[in-house]
């Protein structure tokens, strides 16, 4: 026993040191292609991912960057202390505005309370236990919704009934005030989005969701299993099984008289730019797939930066060993935030506390050519060139996918090259819906 512990210690040092090297390396995420607001990479990107709210209402840039200057790096309670402080500052401004005389300010209040709470829960789920988890994103979600419902055009709170869950998602009329007139209202084009690994819908909002509504088409975003809502209140992790996800939305949005159900967008984003095709594999409605961005597997990825002992442990199904290795790299500060932060969501996500059973899973959810090839309608894959993930994978998914994929790189050089085009979420838009027009011949 003590050798096979020493032994451990030794594999858990070596891949302490791969991680290490693999996060620190300049062509990755560097300041040499976008500022960096803190010294540790993973609170870098992810304050990164709060400012670029701020061209989509979901934050103000002044506050986000004091926020960066006193958080210490690398540590968790000092990043979830400086959101909550700002969240709830911002809550108490709002409920001190008189909504009925002073809507858009207090609206435009609630929604930065709202994405500062979620901020704050980000770096916990390293103890799922942690009561703080909840209470954030009760914080969170009510003043989201009290912000939405102060909106021109509110949108529709729904509860998708799925097989043995449900599905939260709020649906977004581009031209609701008609169904007000008494009017017949107009079928439009439809836009689904989806998150991926650790967003939310809510955030989806002001990254995309009110681009989509500026360009006249209607806008629904949902959760599924793992994701935020459903991993707090249905205690359910990621399924490989997507379609099950969507195919209830996409049923939804038959019922409704003002959608053009042969123009169904599905986008899916991060994590998301996995789920969306595999949806769309079983999901023959869907009449147009964008996946931002392409990914085939990221369970692949993350094995890849492993070490060759903790690589065998892994494929030699030796559970007990590779959970003791893996769950100490998580609690070694001395690790890169974003190794650590990374299993940690992981087991969160995935209602787990094995790292095995993780990536176990996770390696059954793929969007690889036996799915890429069920995928009947055209997919816009997007690629980064400073993604925190392969580029390589976007080039297979679309090399997968043939005549079917249009193929798109986004550059460093014009500040779009992060994943998801962080902080580039105008010219994300412009081609993901220029190239919808495209599809749909509008």
């Amino acid at each position: 026993m003590r050798l096979l512990s020493r032994n451990l210690t030794a594999i858990a040092g070596l891949a302490t040191g791969v991680l290490a090297q693999s996060v620190s390396n300049p062509d990755a995420n560097s300041s040499s292609v976008i500022y960096q607001l803190s010294t540790d990479g993973e609170f870098a990107f992810v304050l990164g991912e709060y400012l670029s709210l701020a061209s989509g209402g979901g934050s103000a840039t002044g506050e986000v960057l004091r926020a960066a200057s006193q958080i210490v790096p690398s540590d968790y309670e000092s990043w979830y202390s400086e959101f909550n402080f700002l969240g709830d500052a911002m809550h108490s401004k709002a409920t001190a505005i008189n909504a009925t005389r002073f809507p858009v300010s207090a609206r435009d209040t609630y929604f930065r309370a709202a994405s500062y709470y979620r901020a704050a829960d980000f770096f916990l789920h390293q103890k799922q236990s942690d009561p703080r988890i909840y209470a954030l994103w009760a914080n969170a979600t009510a003043a989201f919704d009290k912000a939405a419902s102060l909106l021109e055009a509110p949108p529709t709170l729904l509860n998708i009934t799925g097989p043995g869950f449900y599905i939260p998602a709020y649906y977004f009329s581009a031209a609701p005030n008609t169904a007000q007139e008494g009017c017949e209202p107009k079928k439009r084009p439809t836009v689904i989005v989806g998150t991926g690994y650790d967003g939310s819908q809510q955030a989806l909002y002001h990254s995309i969701g009110r681009a989509i509504l500026e360009r006249g088409y209607n806008y629904i975003s949902y959760e599924g299993p793992g994701q935020p809502s459903p991993r707090r209140y249905q205690n359910l992790g990621f399924i490989p099984n997507w379609w099950d996800v969507v195919t209830p939305v996409v049923d939804y949005l038959h019922t409704r008289n003002d959608v053009d159900t042969s123009r169904i967008a599905l986008v899916g984003e991060s994590f998301g730019g996995t789920l969306a095709p595999r949806a769309a594999s079983r999901e023959h409605r869907i009449s147009a797939v964008v996946a931002i961005d392409g990914m085939t597997s990221m369970a692949a990825s993350i094995i890849a930066q492993l070490p060759p002992q903790l690589t065998a442990l892994y494929d030699g199904g030796n559970v007990a060993a590779f959970d003791e290795v893996l769950l100490g790299m998580m609690y070694n500060t001395s690790l890169p935030t974003s190794a650590r932060w990374g299993i940690a969501q992981g087991l969160w996500s995935f209602k787990t506390e094995s790292p095995y059973s993780w990536l176990k899973q996770l390696s059954a959810i793929t969007s690889e050519k036996d799915i890429l090839d069920k995928v009947a309608c055209p997919v816009l894959v997007f690629g980064a060139e400073d993604d925190i993930l392969p580029v390589q994978q976007s080039l297979d998914v679309a090399a997968a996918l043939g005549d079917r994929a249009t193929y798109y790189l986004f550059k460093n050089d014009v500040g779009a090259g992060q994943h998801c085009q962080l902080g580039a979420e105008a010219q994300l838009a412009q081609v993901t819906f220029d190239w919808l027009a495209d599809i749909w011949g509008l």
